[in-house]
């Protein structure tokens, strides 16, 4: 009798393992299906895209359209000057916030709670709501048609990040910052030699949130660049939209180019990224 329960429920285990597997995969291919339609779409000809019905493949590869789509514009200008912008964004996003959530956490102070919950009030602002304040600002600071709108905020810390990091700090023994304290330590000391080191996870986590905003930003650099030499790859890839026709074999290929480095740095860093996802793994740092 054991014998029989012990192989219907090994079946059972298995054919829902089956069953959670293909929709799984089902479920993979939805959301891959535009990439690979974006993909398909910058290896075909122009009359091939706007034949009718449409092909699901390409049935003349055009690798050329990926040279002539960079060199329509100064993609390579705009690369840098993305990077530029992401650099300082990520570093800015990972020591401010990184930062400000260890005081959240670690110091003990009064009101703290209250400070904590006003910060987390803040997401609930949109971002658009806040578009024009900051433009009147960073205008009478005479920022525009320069860099400084999009780098300088990320020093400032953001509400979901901080969380992040508290939340993080909050899983690592109070007794560690006394022992150090005992040792002579200030509180930067602790933060930046002690617990940087053990909340990796989170520290790549915000890493790749800031460098994907950075990167996919539209409205930041549209709002404040003027001068077409300092534009970023998401301004470049509108040269392919005209006011009659859209050249969409150069714009799906240069989006493909310009997705690269995102899905790159994702599955490089994915480990670290689903642990910062773990807000008990802190002790594993």
């Amino acid at each position: 009798m054991n014998d029989r329960y012990y192989v219907s429920r090994h079946v059972q285990q298995r054919r829902s393992k089956i069953i959670v597997s293909v929709i799984l995969l089902a479920g993979s291919i939805i959301l891959l299906m535009p990439l690979w339609w974006m993909i398909s779409t910058s290896l075909k000809s122009m009359d091939e895209i706007m034949q009718y019905p449409p092909t699901f493949y390409p049935h003349e590869v055009h690798w050329e359209n990926y040279i002539e789509a960079w060199h329509t514009a100064p993609f390579t200008r705009y690369t840098l000057n993305t990077l530029l912008i992401c650099a300082f964004s990520v570093a800015g996003s990972v020591l401010s916030n990184s930062f400000v959530g260890y005081g959240f956490a670690k110091i003990h102070f009064r009101g703290r709670e209250t400070f904590m919950s006003v910060v987390l009030a803040t997401m609930i602002i949109p971002g658009f709501v806040t578009l024009i304040p900051q433009y009147v600002l960073f205008s009478k600071l005479g920022w525009v048609n320069t860099y400084l709108p999009l780098i300088i905020p990320p020093f400032f810390g953001s509400a979901f990040f901080i969380f992040m990091f508290r939340q993080f700090y909050m899983t690592i023994p109070n007794e560690l910052v006394e022992a150090a304290k005992i040792d002579g330590a200030n509180h930067f000391y602790i933060w930046f030699w002690l617990m940087l080191p053990m909340v990796k996870p989170v520290l790549a986590t915000v890493a790749i949130f800031s460098f994907n905003g950075a990167w996919n930003d539209l409205i930041g650099p549209l709002l404040y660049l003027n001068d077409e030499m300092k534009y970023t790859l998401q301004i470049g890839l509108q040269n392919f939209r005209g006011l009659v026709q859209t050249q969409w074999h150069y714009l799906m290929a240069a989006s493909t180019l310009v997705l690269l480095p995102v899905l790159t740095i994702f599955f490089v860093f994915q480990r670290y990224f689903i642990e910062g996802m773990n807000l008990t793994a802190g002790m594993k740092g």
